[in-house]
């Protein structure tokens, strides 16, 4: 009972397995584009633009497929999904999202390209750990993985794309089905 006051528990698997396979397909768009991108690829280029309107739509899409299913998942179980809680696990996660968003945009202006996938997976790892006082502990884990990609396309620059497909793709699907399995499963 106290931990349902306390935690934001209607996270669904079923969205984070489909945000991993958004994030893989729109990878993988990608990945055929480059073949097509001039080298170094412009600012205002047409190359960076669609990157750019494929990874917002990725993000979009996998806010609006999780929204729907944490919905699903509340009102299954009688709950309210927008609460205190949903708001306090809603504001530590968006809050180092925004302050990596806004980094990732300076990052573009100044034409530091490579340095765009680690800051991304760094804050998002930063925002699922500070969420995940709110949420599931398991949250924490997945956090913490995405830090440690992050950290490690930074040795790595220029291999941003499988960094991002492995953490945003199959890490989301290895997660979501994990949570699947554990807690949607059982109770739906």
């Amino acid at each position: 009972m106290m931990q349902k006051s306390s935690k934001f528990l209607s996270l669904s698997g079923l969205s984070g397995i489909l945000a991993g396979i958004y994030a893989l397909i729109g990878s993988g768009i990608v990945y055929f584009m480059q073949k097509e991108f001039v080298y170094p690829i412009r600012f205002d280029s047409w190359e960076f633009l669609s990157v750019v309107v494929i990874a917002v739509s990725i993000m979009l899409f996998s806010l609006v497929t999780g929204m729907f299913f944490s919905i699903r998942k509340a009102r299954k179980k009688q709950e309210l999904v927008w609460n205190k809680t949903s708001r306090l696990f809603l504001m530590n996660f968006m809050f180092p999202l925004i302050t990596g968003g806004l980094f990732a945009i300076i990052l573009v202006s100044k034409r530091e390209f490579g340095l765009i996938s680690p800051v991304t997976l760094l804050f998002y790892g930063i925002g699922l750990v500070n969420a995940s006082r709110y949420s599931f502990e398991t949250l924490r884990n997945l956090g913490f993985i995405f830090i440690i990609l992050g950290l490690l396309n930074t040795l790595f620059i220029g291999y941003g794309l499988y960094f991002w497909m492995f953490g945003f793709g199959v890490c989301h699907i290895i997660y979501g089905a994990f949570m699947y399995l554990k807690y949607d499963r059982k109770k739906l």
